[in-house]
């Protein structure tokens, strides 16, 4: 597994890059509570990738990791002072260049690493999916952590959809990256049970009028490293997965 940041071009050419699998960690900066940083989607989804990527060599495949995605569609939280929220026409733009530029050096898949669930930002990937499937630019996987069959497989809180900036991703930054995290004040926050899930299903339009007025939903006192740690490996096993059966397909992977 290589960065490609870390890379120089002569480098990447030596690869194989006909046997190498791209991998995108697609995030968001945006308000995570009084408690994580602005950028807790970009270093969940940098893990996922990083995860799977390992994953991916074990089972024989090269991976290379992108540089993250750190700008998109992030109207929920546009209330709240640190937010960048992007036209979800720009990010699908983005993509679907970047999948081309990918393409155009002999990679033949590009697998996002998404953290990022605000519903623009999902459409703006699943447009991606669909141009770059019309063009035939190269294999597409992105798996939609908030469907099936992957949204089963993560924790409890997740699935209740009371899980932003809460038990669940306060978790994840204690194992992926403790420093970032405000434990002290994590401590202090009462539980929110509100669910930004079903606010969305119900045509709310903010985290305000989703119940979440601190940027916060879930329980994060009760975070802890080892559930991070044990997440993380879920996330990486679901990138796996999706692009094991996109390989084994030689088609776009089911989301």
């Amino acid at each position: 597994m290589t960065q490609l940041a870390a890379m120089t071009w002569e480098e990447v050419c030596a690869l194989d890059r006909s046997r190498s699998v791209a991998i995108l960690p697609v995030g968001a900066v945006e308000a995570h509570g009084p408690h994580l940083p602005l950028t807790t989607d970009v270093v969940i989804a940098t893990a996922m990738a990083a995860a799977g990527g390992r994953r991916l060599e074990v089972r024989g495949h090269s991976s290379v990791i992108l540089p993250p995605l750190s700008y998109t569609a992030a109207g929920y939280a546009a209330g709240f002072p640190g937010t960048v929220s992007v036209d979800p026409g720009t990010v699908t733009r983005l993509i679907v260049e970047i999948a081309r530029g990918l393409a155009g050096h002999g990679f033949p898949i590009l697998a996002v690493a998404n953290a990022h669930l605000d519903p623009a930002h999902l459409s703006a990937l699943d447009q991606a999916g669909a141009e770059i499937a019309r063009a035939a630019v190269l294999r597409f996987v992105c798996p939609n952590l908030a469907v099936k069959p992957w949204a089963p497989r993560l924790t409890e809180e997740f699935r209740s959809g009371a899980c932003h900036a809460g038990q669940f991703e306060t978790s994840i930054l204690l194992a992926a990256d403790p420093g970032l995290v405000r434990r002290e004040v994590a401590a202090t926050l009462p539980a929110n049970p509100s669910s930004i899930g079903r606010a969305i299903r119900d045509g709310k339009r903010s985290f305000e009028e989703a119940g979440g007025p601190r940027a916060y939903f879930g329980d994060p006192a009760r975070a802890t490293r080892q559930e991070g740690e044990q997440t993380i490996e879920v996330l990486g096993a679901i990138l796996e997965e999706a692009v094991l059966a996109a390989l084994a397909a030689g088609v776009e992977a089911p989301r």
